[in-house]
């Protein structure tokens, strides 16, 4: 089932301020809330729906890459995975917005805010990575299947990530019991106010380790390199970024790993520009060539082709090879290949040379201006008008 474009989502335009679709996000995250429709797995699917679609448009760096790009550029063509920008779960979903409810949202459990967790756990995150990466002409309309070598913080392999020497070197915390969580109950105007934060103790992993892995200092991360596969679809463009859902540095002690966030350059091609989907092509002809027309080989991204210049073809024409330029990322077709006619004027003539051109000068068909049949249609055209 096709995305839905994340400003219906959220019933705003594309003009709207950040506090709108703060507020709009808000209203829909209420209207879903999984703990407000109960075992109502379609309100649920609208709540991660939302959450998605305020993610991208809350981020002025993504909305923008969203706009110029649609769904395309946000990376789901490069493997990325979950919902929206990487979400794991809908705990996931509660820990990232929960500050846009204040801290606690009407008896519902989720808006707590705080770091984000699993099973009432707080689970650290691993930061994102970013890395560049040069395509050429060939590759950018044919899309490409790349591997990079990436240096990265993986999960240590001696304790499996979890930062301690043994499944037996941790215990429970005495203080949250566990839970990494301690609760508040406040008395208020309003009646008794219950509020969550992480627990100081064990700063939210619910238990403390008792001796430490060595090779990791009881981080349960290493320093390490990672050889990474990506998919790069045909039509991407220079400073498009691509989200790779996580492949960036592991989260510390079991958490959850960062994305990789990878930016597209593109290598200039010898003969080709690019403008936008369209390729252009400045073909240079000699005079005699583009006075009695020629045949010339033009450039394309898969090999030359040949195309027939009329006699008499006039300087700076454009003739349109359609479907020979890049694929639009967005899947509507692709742009054509712009071929732009040149004369080439020779700066230094023999003397042979000079006199045919002075001979030529003054026979009819070198006159300037159009012919006396062509004025003669001009002037009907005018007389019409």
């Amino acid at each position: 089932m096709a995305k839905r474009d994340y400003y219906e989502v959220l019933e705003v335009g594309k003009n709207a301020s950040p506090e709108e679709i703060k507020k709009a996000y808000r209203k829909k995250a209420i209207q879903f809330h999984p703990d407000k429709n109960p075992g109502d797995a379609a309100a649920e699917e609208k709540f991660k729906e939302a959450a998605e679609a305020y993610e991208i448009l809350s981020n002025s760096e993504k909305k923008k890459r969203y706009d110029q790009f649609g769904h395309a550029g946000m990376g789901g063509a490069a493997g990325g995975g979950g919902y929206g920008g990487g979400f794991s779960d809908i705990e996931d979903i509660f820990s990232s917005f929960g500050d846009i409810f204040g801290g606690h949202f009407g008896g519902f459990g989720g808006f707590s805010g705080g770091g984000r967790s699993r099973g009432g756990q707080r689970v650290s995150r691993g930061s994102d990575l970013r890395v560049k990466i040069k395509l050429n002409l060939k590759e950018i309309v044919n899309g490409a299947d790349k591997k990079l070598k990436v240096k990265k913080y993986v999960a240590c392999q001696h304790c499996s990530g979890t930062g301690a020497k043994n499944s037996s070197a941790h215990s429970t915390c005495g203080t949250c019991r566990g839970s990494g969580q301690v609760t508040r109950i406040t008395n208020t105007l309003l009646g008794q106010m219950q509020t969550a934060s992480v627990c100081p103790t064990c700063h939210g992993d619910g238990k403390i380790i008792t001796d430490k892995c060595h090779y990791c200092a009881g981080e349960g991360v290493m320093r390490d390199e990672e050889v990474i596969s990506i998919k790069i679809p045909a039509g991407v463009g220079e400073g498009m970024q691509l989200n790779v859902s996580n492949k960036g540095n592991a989260g510390r002690r079991g958490g959850i790993n960062g994305d990789l966030l990878v930016v597209i350059t593109e290598e200039d091609h010898p003969e080709l520009i690019r403008d936008n989907n369209n390729l252009i092509y400045n073909l240079f002809l000699s005079f005699p060539e583009i006075t009695l027309g020629t045949t010339s080989e033009i450039p394309t991204v898969e090999g030359k082709v040949k195309v027939k210049i009329e006699a008499g073809t006039q300087p700076e024409k454009i003739l349109r090879l359609r479907g020979k330029g890049i694929p639009d990322i967005n899947g509507y077709g692709k742009g054509d290949l712009l071929v732009r006619v040149h004369v080439w004027i020779p700066k230094k003539l023999s003397n042979e040379e000079k006199r045919a051109l002075e001979k030529l000068q003054s026979s009819n068909g070198f006159q300037k201006g159009p012919s006396a049949a062509e004025k003669n249609f001009f002037e009907k055209m005018k007389d019409m008008f």
